[in-house]
């Protein structure tokens, strides 16, 4: 729940931006019609727009309609905002189901980050909070399904830059022992922690989500090894968790759909 009430005045001035974007032109008469704001209000929310350059009025026209301008609203909304925000509930469903966290990860150099995680909705969580956690890509579930699956050009950079990672789980890898995990890793369709690396009590699988041939994160539950201590057990978590990747994907793959269709 919000600390305050909504800045009624915010809300309308980005409801009325919304509705001038949905046409070329508009006037306030449409305006009215499309929202039921009062006609003063909306001249003066307008007017407030315009001054901020974010709408123009046409004076042969009478009319009005957004600028260029508004495209800085979205500059950042791409790669991880549109990939957690469509993750999220997802992610939150499949908590609800396995009980067990999940966590949505993004390339970051050597690492992929935690970008999503559903761990204040878990019962039974092994840790307490891992948003803006960095986990290699040679050890950690989240990281190894990213360099299992992307492709091999971007591997190529990506091994590279591990070899000259400050991160000593990247630096202790052999390219055998890369070749071997990656191997792996495809033919089981899911990454899994290496069994060496702390903490031991716990465990992660995860999966890429992919958009053609790009990966664009990653997908994994965590959980208790002496809880998941069969393959029934983990089964019960791979099954539920690519159920829920591949609605990831199809929502991704919508999004850019309609994202291609616009330009």
């Amino acid at each position: 729940m919000p600390s305050y009430p909504p800045v009624q005045s915010v809300v309308r001035a980005l409801s009325l931006l919304a509705e001038i974007n949905r046409s070329d032109f508009t006037t306030v008469g449409d305006l009215h019609a499309a929202t039921g704001l009062p006609k003063p209000t909306i001249v003066r929310l307008l007017e407030t727009l315009i001054g901020a350059g974010y709408v123009h009025y046409d004076d042969r026209l009478r009319r009005y309609q957004v600028t260029a301008q508004t495209a800085s609203l979205s500059a950042g909304f791409h790669g991880a905002p549109v990939l957690v925000e469509i993750a999220r509930p997802w992610a939150r469903a499949l908590t609800r189901e396995i009980k067990w966290p999940t966590a949505v990860c993004v390339l970051d150099r050597d690492a992929v980050t935690v970008k999503l995680s559903t761990i204040p909705d878990s019962p039974i969580s092994p840790f307490h909070a891992t948003i803006g956690q960095r986990l290699s890509l040679a050890a950690r579930a989240l990281g190894r399904a990213y360099l299992a699956f992307c492709p091999d050009d971007e591997r190529r950079i990506l091994v590279d830059l591990m070899k000259a990672s400050p991160d000593a789980e990247n630096r202790a890898c052999t390219e055998a022992g890369l070749a071997a995990m990656i191997a792996t890793v495809r033919r089981r369709g899911f990454a899994e922690r290496d069994a060496e690396v702390e903490p031991r009590s716990s465990s992660t699988i995860a999966v890429p989500l992919m958009l053609g041939e790009r990966v664009l994160g990653t997908f994994g539950v965590t959980f208790f090894r002496s809880a998941v201590a069969t393959p029934e057990a983990r089964s019960r978590i791979f099954y539920p968790l690519k159920e829920a990747a591949a609605g990831i994907e199809a929502e991704l793959r919508a999004r850019s759909d309609q994202d291609s269709r616009a330009r």
